[in-house]
């Protein structure tokens, strides 16, 4: 196991409205990649959750703003029992949080299934997976070397 003061930190403020009850992001097993984040809603919607419509979207928010340390970014991702049972995902999949931004954390959620889903306080919404980030430099080129793919596309390499 990693040494504690090699992991990366994300720094956590509370914006001034959100519950200080809400729990912060946390991975729930030993093993899991991504740590839960839960929706904090404002507090005229607490008592009766959000109601997320089939094919809605909406931004849900976590009282969370977050520093990431350089060279890391927070991608936001779905929650896969929340995907399999009610159709609950994220249209931007895997979000991404850049080391640089300072801004409210929301989650962009929408409703692929068939029913009404009412996004409860303090609700698990999404995971968060902290990645190491490596940036490339772009450079105009006459030609690109041959593979074997070339220049098949969407489906190309199997059953689509």
């Amino acid at each position: 196991m990693t040494a504690p003061e090699a992991l990366p930190e994300i720094r956590v403020l509370r914006e001034d409205w959100a519950d200080r009850d809400v729990p912060l992001p946390a991975y729930e097993t030993a093993g899991s990649a991504g740590a839960d984040i839960r929706a904090n809603l404002r507090p005229e919607d607490r008592a009766t959750g959000f109601i997320l419509d089939p094919m809605r979207r909406a931004l849900l928010p976590t009282g969370l703003r977050v520093e990431i340390p350089e060279g890391f970014e927070i991608q936001i991702r779905p929650r896969s029992g929340l995907a399999l049972a009610r159709g609950i995902s994220l249209p931007n999949s895997p979000g991404t949080i850049d080391s640089d931004y300072r801004g409210p954390l929301g989650v962009l959620l929408i409703n692929l299934g068939h029913d009404p889903y009412i996004v409860r306080h303090g609700e698990r919404i999404a995971q968060l997976v902290v990645a190491p980030v490596v940036r490339a430099r772009f450079a105009l080129a006459e030609t690109l070397g041959d593979t074997p793919r070339g220049t098949g596309g969407f489906g190309s390499t199997g059953r689509q």
